[in-house]
């Protein structure tokens, strides 16, 4: 699975949030000032890195993911972990826990989680 820019993983966002969509669609369904023909370009890099498909519709084209968004996020979170925490997800969470990015609650929420699958 290629790595995405910023932009592609914007549009990927929303592809995942509408499902299925034409690029006017697209446009119009993320946020700030998008060009048609940069989000329309973006989308077909999209289509040739295998993230996106389309259907044709005569002349126009509905796209939709062909990667899930929970399929990403477990290859970005694994990239993540190792090169930013040398591959272990204690350093991540402690980290997350010094930053006050984590509570105490939500950190027994996951200890409760990982009891439950055991």
């Amino acid at each position: 699975m290629e790595a995405l820019t910023n932009k592609e993983e914007e549009i990927m966002q929303t592809l995942w949030k509408l499902e299925k969509a034409f690029i006017k669609e697209v446009v119009a369904a993320m946020p700030g000032n998008h060009h048609y023909n940069t989000v329309s370009t973006i989308v077909r890099n999209l289509e040739e890195k295998g993230y996106v498909s389309h259907q044709a519709f005569g002349k126009t084209h509905q796209y939709f993911p062909v990667v899930s968004k929970a399929a990403y996020t477990k290859k970005f979170m694994s990239q993540a972990t190792k090169r930013y925490f040398d591959n272990s997800y204690k350093s991540m969470v402690s980290f997350f826990a010094k930053e006050e990015k984590i509570s105490a609650e939500e950190l027994r929420e996951i200890l409760n989680i990982i009891e439950k699958k055991n």
